[in-house]
């Protein structure tokens, strides 16, 4: 297909969205998930969010388990989570996302760092403080995703990731359960954390 300066589809979001994803075990499940979200363009306005889910296969939401979602606006990340969290493929079918619990986000700050040794985003609300942290990262991989092959099937998603050596979900403190592994990512062998900088989702011209 000849590549064209100006893509002709319709942009439905845009922002940052970096996650972490932790194992017990290399070769075993998910035991934490989180995903960030800083969305500067949406149908639904601009907003941040995470999403938390510290037992990911429980049927619970907090304080009795870490799953949670923390936001400023609540319109666009029901909107973000049916049409785009529910369909990847770390979240497909858990259950934790539908018990986790609605929080009030009340401040974010983020601490870039040199953007090779650390960075972090804090949230504030609602009683709970979250802070998710990066450590190592390599060097930036420009990404572009066709809808055949993103997680949505519907979407083009394009992308600037650093995949990160080491990173932590702390919630109130304490830290989730779990250490970054390796993953398969189009065809390449990349770590379970990553900054996912300027991600863009567009439908394709006559999509969906």
């Amino acid at each position: 297909m000849t590549r064209t300066s100006i893509n002709p589809g319709t942009v439905e979001w845009s922002g940052e969205n970096p996650g972490i994803y932790l194992k017990e075990d290399p070769v075993g499940d998910y035991t934490a998930l989180a995903l960030f979200f800083r969305v500067v363009l949406s149908p639904y306005g601009r907003g941040n969010a995470a999403i938390v889910l510290g037992s990911p296969d429980a049927a619970k939401g907090w304080p009795e388990v870490p799953n949670f979602i923390m936001t400023d606006n609540q319109q666009m990340m029901r909107w973000i989570i049916d049409g785009w969290v529910r369909k990847m493929p770390t979240f497909a079918g858990k259950v934790g996302l539908d018990a986790m619990t609605w929080l009030d986000c009340d401040s974010v700050e983020k601490r870039p760092g040199n953007l090779k040794t650390r960075y972090s985003e804090t949230l504030r609300g609602s009683g709970v403080t979250l802070e998710m942290i990066w450590r190592d990262m390599g060097a930036p991989i420009p990404v572009e995703v066709t809808a055949e092959n993103s997680a949505t099937k519907d979407h083009e998603m394009y992308s600037v990731f650093l995949e990160a050596g080491a990173a932590e979900i702390v919630v109130n403190g304490i830290p989730l359960s779990g250490q970054v592994a390796d993953r398969q990512f189009f065809g390449r062998t990349m770590s379970t954390a990553f900054l996912a900088f300027s991600e863009t989702w567009v439908t394709p011209k006559g999509g969906a």
